[in-house]
């Protein structure tokens, strides 16, 4: 029989055993097994992060009737002037048109492995327009503010004490932390990988991290082995013995990826030479030769910069998401490819949406937006979540265009997570504020 984690320590305090009174490691050890879950196939998230708030609101927009005229009227000279009109299983009032800098993934969209969810945000409680002018509701922490909302969705929940990213976390609870190939980062260190077991491995754009003292020169190479020999040999001292445990593991988990990544398989599937693609790129090589890794489960972030759209947005925003898109249909042409679509969800996050009025040549920071999913367990080509009106001074409306989100993020993480194998139990541990929602998760996998 297998039972959860809290499920375990309510057993340890009717036993009489406090969970205080166990050591940390005996803690891990007890409630890893309880939560043991057989994984059976390989399952890889691919995290997309747009960094500076994605104006997503204008990637679906309305085509006509009511809606288009709210639209145009809110969005002013920002309005997109010829979408591409999106035939969504959902039917929608006033039609669903896509921006057209993303025609690349209309193909993915209209072949059912691409859907996009709507009216997302950051969520503690529902909240309608009331709840927020008369704050009958706990609102998040610092709405608006860059730095936090990035923390906040890449924590899953609002800072603590105590962060973990939730792409940790779910690693972590698989029972998958001690593989260093399943949490791997092309975009350094970030808040969504870095947990309290785990760690992420940094992966070059290149897909090859060469350690080039070892190569080369041979009086250097002898040089730099002589000295990593003293520092590992001297293991009296505890800083010193942690210090050349983790020298070590670096070197030899870098030269274990090199020497997978050697044996990759060359792609048909050509990637653009954008820094997005290119981290892409390196994502599907890796997941080519996941099988030399040992590892059942990986995670990975990628991102792009530049969507802090103040200013030029007429101009920035349509490249940003032309190079977004074009990213995607690589991304999902090298996984059919690799005949592992189905194994291989990408989904995209952001700081917030941005407001539906115009300072003139840009939008400010926002709350709801829309945000992307793709892969062939995606139940592809419609929106999910809620496709919002754009209305200024609508119903949803807290000044200045900033919507507030009908779904909450946390409903977005945990149907992601339970599709890549945390039990439906374990979800509210993960994301704690799921409970004030009477839906867990959204209904984007087949």
């Amino acid at each position: 029989m297998s039972i959860n984690r809290r499920q375990f320590l309510s057993l340890c305090v009717k036993g009489g055993v406090s969970a205080a009174a166990l050591t940390s490691l005996q803690l891990q050890a007890l409630t890893g097994s309880a939560n043991a879950v057989e994984l059976g196939d390989y399952k890889a998230l691919v995290c997309i992060f747009l960094y500076g708030g994605n104006d997503s609101l204008n990637m679906l927009v309305p085509l006509e009737g009511e809606q288009r005229n709210l639209y145009e009227q809110s969005r002013q000279n920002l309005a997109v002037a010829s979408p591409i009109a999106l035939n969504s299983t959902t039917v929608f009032a006033g039609g669903v048109g896509l921006h057209p800098s993303l025609l690349p993934i209309k193909s993915v969209f209209d072949s059912s492995n691409l859907a996009f969810v709507g009216g997302l945000g950051t969520l503690l409680a529902p909240t309608t327009i009331d709840d927020y002018k008369n704050k009958t509701v706990v609102l998040p922490k610092h709405l608006f503010s860059h730095n936090d909302q990035q923390a906040s969705w890449m924590y899953g929940r609002e800072k603590q004490s105590l962060n973990s990213g939730w792409g940790a976390r779910l690693l972590e609870r698989l029972d998958q932390q001690d593989q260093f190939a399943a949490n791997i980062s092309l975009d350094g260190t970030n808040l969504w990988q870095t947990g309290s077991q785990t760690k992420a491995f940094a992966l070059n754009k290149s897909g090859i991290s060469k350690i080039n003292a070892f190569g080369g020169y041979q009086p250097r190479t002898d040089h730099v082995t002589n000295i990593m020999n003293r520092i590992m040999g001297n293991t009296q001292h505890p800083l010193s013995s942690a210090y050349a445990n983790s020298f070590k593991s670096a070197i030899n988990n870098t030269q274990a990826m090199n020497n997978a990544l050697e044996t990759a398989p060359e792609l048909i599937t050509s990637f653009s030479d954008t820094s997005l693609s290119e981290q892409l790129a390196a994502v599907a090589k890796t997941i080519s030769v996941q099988s030399k890794l040992s590892t059942q489960r990986q995670v990975f972030f990628v991102s792009m910069g530049g969507f802090d759209t103040h200013d030029d947005q007429l101009d920035t925003h349509p490249a940003l998401l032309s190079t977004l898109a074009q990213g995607l249909s690589e991304f999902d042409s090298a996984m059919k490819e690799l005949d592992v679509a189905d194994k291989v969800t990408a989904f995209t996050m952001s700081d917030f949406g941005r407001t539906l009025t115009s300072n003139g040549d840009g939008t400010d920071h926002g709350w709801a937006g829309n945000q992307i999913v793709m892969g062939g367990a995606v139940k592809g080509g419609d929106i999910y979540g809620e496709l919002l009106t754009q209305h200024l001074d609508g119903l949803q409306d807290t000044g200045g265009g900033r919507l507030i989100p009908q779904v909450a993020n946390e409903q977005y993480f945990a149907t992601l997570a339970q599709w890549f194998g945390v039990p439906r139990s374990e979800l509210v541990d993960i994301f704690p504020n799921l409970n004030n929602f009477d839906q867990t998760t959204l209904d984007f996998f087949v």
